[in-house]
């Protein structure tokens, strides 16, 4: 018998982690995705104590050329099946392009596009067949241009694209497609990317358990894109009524400000 699952890519902490508990309380089985073994046990076992199904716990770096594959095996060999994906594994870097480590620079690019591609495409079979549907990560960055993050910024351009484009590609077909485009959320992610905290994340913090919330419901809704907190609504919004380059030299300034 096939087990139908919701795969949760970076569900080891932060927003991943919230989202698996998410899925889980509302009786989806959650395969998980992460490089961290040891939490992803932990969360799985949260989870059954919590009255979960036993999730699929899938130890694995994305940024990896094989990790598709690796995942894929994970799966067929517990009969399961993608009815859901969640693609929320990604990272950011602050500092110049030219500045940055290239290396880094395109492993993030594995990451945030690659590897959120990959698995798209793979299961997208299963999720036509099944009616299911696909969440994708984005971020409020994928609505402008980001001077001191612009690899980061653009990849989430690129999953604000692809998300929407295969909405109008796959929606007909029965397939949810939604963008959850959070602003600064206190997480790991922060850490990582070498910011600190700035006034932008005062007014615009939403926190990780309140955007997996919302991003499961719009999901569930099949909203194209949701915009946690009431701040971050406004900033498609604003972005209208001002000039390409103000909007790029004001972001500009408050990377500078938030650099750590």
């Amino acid at each position: 018998m096939t087990n139908l699952v919701t795969l949760i890519t970076g569900a080891s902490s932060g927003i991943g982690a919230e989202l698996a508990r998410v899925f889980a309380g509302h009786n989806h089985r959650v395969a998980l995705v992460a490089r961290r073994a040891d939490r992803l046990n932990a969360l799985a076992a949260e989870i059954v104590a919590a009255g979960g199904a036993h999730p699929i716990v899938i130890p694995c770096d994305l940024g990896e050329v094989d990790a598709g594959d690796r995942i894929a095996a994970a799966l067929a060999a517990e009969g399961a099946e993608v009815e859901y994906l969640v693609n929320n594994a990604g990272y950011g870097l602050f500092g110049g392009a030219a500045d940055l480590d290239r290396a880094d620079q395109l492993a993030m690019i594995d990451l945030n596009i690659r590897a959120l591609t990959d698995l798209t495409l793979r299961f997208s079979e299963s999720l036509i067949r099944l009616r299911g549907g696909i969440l994708n990560l984005g971020s409020i960055a994928g609505f402008l241009p980001g001077p001191g993050m612009a690899v980061y910024y653009a990849s989430k351009a690129y999953v604000l694209s692809f998300s929407e484009a295969l909405r109008g590609e796959l929606g007909p077909r029965g397939v949810r497609i939604t963008v959850v485009c959070p602003g600064p959320v206190p997480s790991e992610f922060q850490a990582r990317a070498g910011v600190k905290p700035g006034f932008d994340s005062v007014i615009l913090n939403v926190s990780p358990k309140a955007v997996a919330r919302d991003a499961y419901r719009g999901l569930m809704a099949n909203k194209r894109a949701v915009l946690p907190g009431v701040g971050i609504k406004m900033v498609p919004f604003l972005l209208r009524l001002f000039p390409r380059s103000f909007v790029l030299r004001s972001v500009a300034g408050f990377q500078m400000r938030k650099r750590s």
